[in-house]
């Protein structure tokens, strides 16, 4: 049995709500990747972006840091949290400013998968053929 593996990416700082961002997360949490990508690809909503972009990015770092094979990856969990809110001000009545607050998010996705295995290197061919003779 293939040895299975846990892969995090962050998108931290999101310039749009949580609220929003998680609408679109609920879409796509524990599908595969591909399916993944593919509803976010043609979502009409702006957060699906920033989402697509992490989901992609944690592909990225399955495949090409730790070895897992491609078509085995499963989003495991993904999570949309509150960053932190930028205090604005805002014209108001009388020369007035009225304070408000713009919210940012935290996207965290965790994908699992099978490690991809182990391909034979070419010395260890030679020296394999070598020994048969």
């Amino acid at each position: 049995m293939a040895e299975t593996k846990i892969v995090t990416a962050n998108a931290r700082g999101v310039r749009q709500a949580p609220r929003k961002v998680g609408l679109v997360a609920s879409l796509v949490r524990g599908r595969s990747i591909a399916d993944a990508l593919t509803i976010l690809e043609h979502t009409p909503k702006r957060a699906a972006l920033p989402v697509k972009k992490a989901i992609a990015s944690a592909k990225a770092n399955a495949v090409n840091t730790h070895g897992l094979d491609e078509k085995t990856l499963v989003i495991s969990t993904l999570s949309v949290t509150a960053g932190t809110r930028l205090k604005r001000y805002r014209a108001g009545a009388r020369g007035m400013a009225k304070p408000y607050e713009k919210q940012t998010s935290h996207i965290l996705v965790a994908v699992t998968g099978a490690v991809k295995p182990a391909k034979k290197s070419v010395a260890k061919k030679a020296e394999a053929k070598k020994e048969s003779k």
